[in-house]
């Protein structure tokens, strides 16, 4: 998946450089469910893979990443969103990012694209990026029906969880010394 996502990154940075109008569409879409807004198609669907269903979790993905990315075209190599966030709640040393945050790690599936959105949006105010290759892959995982066990009895659901709270809280340790 990591050179398609890749690619697709790529598209939408070249979007954001050279087409205002399909990031328009793109930031427009995060009003309506992943895949539900038709001007968003042209932008998304040659990357959908063929065999994936309208609810397949990589479409999902792909959909929210583009919507997230519109809001914020700022895309940087190793920060998550989580680390990304973590990073704002340091800055601005405030208990509602953490809460905000902490909400986004509760989320299910079909409440995740509101409370990304949100983030991203407070992210965008203060400048950062976030890699969204990074956050396809999450996303990825996150959205999949087929949330497979680990050997520690828990889902690929829970492990991006925990790899954002690691995340998110290792930036106020980078700071603490």
């Amino acid at each position: 998946m990591s050179e398609h996502a890749q690619d697709f990154i790529l598209h939408l940075q070249q979007l954001a450089e050279q087409d205002r109008g399909a990031l328009a569409a793109l930031r427009r879409s995060v009003g309506f469910p992943p895949g539900a807004y038709p001007p968003a198609f042209p932008h998304v669907e040659r990357f959908v893979p063929p065999d994936s269903h309208a609810e397949d979790s990589f479409r999902l993905a792909l959909y929210i990443a583009a919507s997230l990315f519109a809001l914020l075209p700022k895309h940087q190599t190793g920060p998550s969103l989580a680390a990304a966030f973590g990073k704002l709640w340091r800055a601005r040393e405030s208990d509602s990012v953490e809460k905000r945050f902490i909400t986004l790690l509760d989320a299910e599936p079909e409440q995740l694209p509101n409370y990304l959105r949100q983030a991203v949006t407070l992210l965008a105010a203060d400048g950062y990026g976030l890699d969204y290759q990074a956050l396809l892959r999450d996303l990825n995982y996150w959205l999949s029906p087929w949330q497979r066990e680990q050997y520690d009895g828990t889902t690929s659901r829970d492990k991006v969880r925990r790899n954002w709270a690691r995340d998110f809280y290792r930036q106020h340790e980078t700071e603490q010394g």
